[in-house]
């Protein structure tokens, strides 16, 4: 079996999401994605990786969750988008959001590692827990940007739920390239896993980012890759892929099991 995923690499307008809102729209319209496929958009696709949440936040009418699951309903996808949420008492998450072609709510992840050498721990909570849903038979975990560097988090969500498919989604910059490439192979490869990466584009006020959207096997290779401009690239996973090498080749059993603590 195989599933289409669209990865939906984007120049995101600084701080203004109806442009960004508009700019997705387009870019979907004039490739539509196969119905049923996963269309995956970057890390704070709506405002860019801003730390200002009174201009990235959602308002009460949940301006970036309607448009996903708009988007959804119009392609008959899932969709995966990057969105800044607030509580009831304002506290802020940076969270990736999946919407089924139903416009339901399959999964809602918060970031788990901040990036504090942006600051961004001074703005978001950190998440506490990972998640997976599933998809076309595809067991699926999200993760955004900087939790890329913590090798942990994925083999939980392999170990504990499961995983065939982590996805990262970011806003990872230029000086940074060599290390998203590498860190995303290198989380195929140990966890025998397929991955997708999704980053931005362009410029904002402080940098350039890479692009660079990747799809990755479970042996390590990259075998879709966005380049470095605006664009949907179209990639195809098979399911089998993760499925066989795993029984043909089982580390993840020989890791033994997750502990449950650590020893004293």
């Amino acid at each position: 079996m195989k599933t289409a995923v669209h990865l939906v690499q984007l120049d995101c307008a600084w701080e203004d999401k109806t442009a960004n809102f508009a700019r997705v729209r387009a870019m979907l319209d004039e490739e539509q994605p196969d119905a049923g496929a996963l269309v995956v958009l970057p890390e704070m696709f709506a405002t860019g990786f801003s730390m200002d949440t009174e201009a990235t936040r959602q308002g009460d009418d949940r301006e970036t969750e309607s448009f996903l699951r708009g988007l959804a309903l119009k392609h008959q996808c899932c969709v995966i988008g990057g969105a800044v949420t607030a509580d009831a008492e304002g506290k802020c998450r940076n969270e990736a959001l999946v919407f089924d072609p139903e416009g339901r709510e399959l999964a809602r992840y918060a970031k788990m590692r901040p990036f504090a050498l942006g600051e961004e721990d001074k703005v978001h909570e950190r998440g506490t827990q990972v998640c997976v849903f599933e998809w076309c038979g595809l067991k699926i975990a999200p993760f955004i940007c900087y939790d890329l560097r913590f090798p942990e988090l994925a083999r939980e969500a392999v170990v504990r739920c499961g995983a065939e498919v982590l996805v990262y989604i970011a806003s990872w910059p230029v000086k940074r390239h060599q290390h998203w490439l590498a860190l995303l192979q290198a989380r195929a490869i140990e966890n025998l896993a397929c991955v997708i990466g999704v980053n931005r584009c362009g410029q904002d006020p402080f940098f350039t980012h890479v692009g660079r959207s990747i799809v990755v096997d479970p042996h390590g290779v990259v075998t879709a890759d966005a380049g470095s401009h605006e664009k949907i690239l179209r990639a195809v996973i098979e399911h089998d892929s993760v499925r066989d090498w795993r029984a043909h080749f089982p580390a993840l059993t020989d890791a033994g099991p997750w502990p449950s603590a650590c020893a004293p």
